[in-house]
């Protein structure tokens, strides 16, 4: 007969995700939950002792000079299974950690129990994407790129609108976008690579530097602004360097003042636990919640199959010589310049009209 401390470690298996504060290291945010864990579940009351049988010597009541004895047998707990001689029920909760978050960040940070730390490892192996939303400041520049870091540089920012941040964003963007597309390893020539492109499930094949799939200003008022973001295979460092790049692209200087994780993969924001929800229960809940997102990783990973298994089909078709990815895109090109014809010639039919129409006004 399990007891309520073993049903509720059972019930502790699976991926959940925390808010993890500003200026916390993960690794105190993993002993914080860890130490939560422990001692509510030792706290649940023990099982009871097991009862042994104990016989007592009784000398005999008719006489007492007799030395005859008796034997009475009785039930007692037995002392071994006493709480202050076996200890603590559990002595370790193995908290795994997945994409981790500096001290100078918050956010979203995953976290794993029980037989789910090997699904921890296939989401920060696998390339999902993450949304952070980046502050920064012009004006000046650190060592070390964040507002607390050593000043460097200070400079101007009164020739910075709007309008040019959002230009280099795009610029940064498409130069993201291309290198997407390269990392992806697929035949763009391809039906499938069209397909993947259209639904956004082109992914890096294999290691790849940190690409943005999205960048855009949220707000701006200088000297501060804030920046969306959407990336792959990222570290903090390297998005408040990217802070420190849209300065310089704008001919001045910027550092970043905050870094916030509100997404990593299927988990969001409005899902993670905030300290004071750091307990059994609600632990047990986000774990319920996950087991519906669950599916959705594992989409994930199948998208990701069958584009590495397309662009093997394609590579094997070209090796036998068929010429299928040719033709499409010799008729996707013929397509194209004919469109390209008939849009030219309306064109000229609308200009003809209105010089026609404008002599017909000038007669008049």
């Amino acid at each position: 007969m399990s007891t309520k401390a073993v049903r509720l470690f059972r019930k502790l298996d699976g991926l959940f995700a925390v808010y993890k504060p500003q200026g916390v290291h993960w690794k105190l945010v993993r002993d914080n939950i860890e130490s939560h864990l422990l001692k509510e579940l030792n706290s649940c009351p023990p099982p009871p002792p097991r009862l042994t049988v104990q016989f007592q010597l009784l000398t005999s009541g008719e006489n007492r000079s007799s030395t005859d004895l008796i034997l009475s047998p009785s039930m007692v707990p037995s002392l071994a299974d006493h709480p202050q001689v076996t200890g603590p029920q559990f002595h370790k909760v193995h908290v795994g950690i997945g994409h981790r978050l500096d001290a100078f960040s918050s956010g979203v940070l995953v976290l794993g129990l029980g037989k789910a730390n090997g699904l921890l490892e296939h989401l920060c192996k696998s390339h999902v994407t993450r949304d952070y939303t980046l502050e920064g400041e012009f004006g000046k520049a650190t060592d070390d790129f964040c507002h607390t870091g050593r000043v460097v540089e200070k400079t101007t920012y009164d020739h910075v609108t709007q309008d040019k941040l959002e230009r280099v964003l795009a610029m940064m963007q498409g130069a993201n976008q291309k290198a997407l597309i390269m990392y992806s390893q697929v035949d763009l020539q391809t039906q499938e690579a069209y397909e993947l492109a259209l639904k956004g499930l082109l992914y890096p094949h294999g290691k790849s530097p940190p690409i943005l799939t999205g960048l855009r200003c949220i707000h701006f008022n200088p000297p501060h602004f804030t920046l969306e973001v959407q990336c792959v295979n990222e570290t903090q460092n390297y998005l408040r360097k990217l802070i420190h790049e849209v300065g310089l692209e704008l001919r001045t200087s910027a550092v970043c003042s905050g870094v916030r994780r509100t997404r990593d993969g299927p988990f969001k924001v409005e899902n993670a636990l905030t300290r004071q929800q750091w307990t059994t229960d609600n632990i047990i809940q986000a774990i319920a919640h996950f087991r519906s997102t669950k599916r959705k990783i594992r989409k994930s990973g199948i998208y990701r199959q069958t584009a590495a298994q397309s662009n093997t089909s394609i590579q094997e078709q070209k090796s036998k010589g068929h010429d299928d990815a040719q033709n499409f895109s010799c008729d996707t090109m013929v397509g194209r310049e004919s469109a390209e014809k008939r849009d030219e010639e309306s064109m000229m039919k609308r200009v003809d009209e209105k010089n026609s129409s404008n002599c017909s006004t000038v007669l008049n």
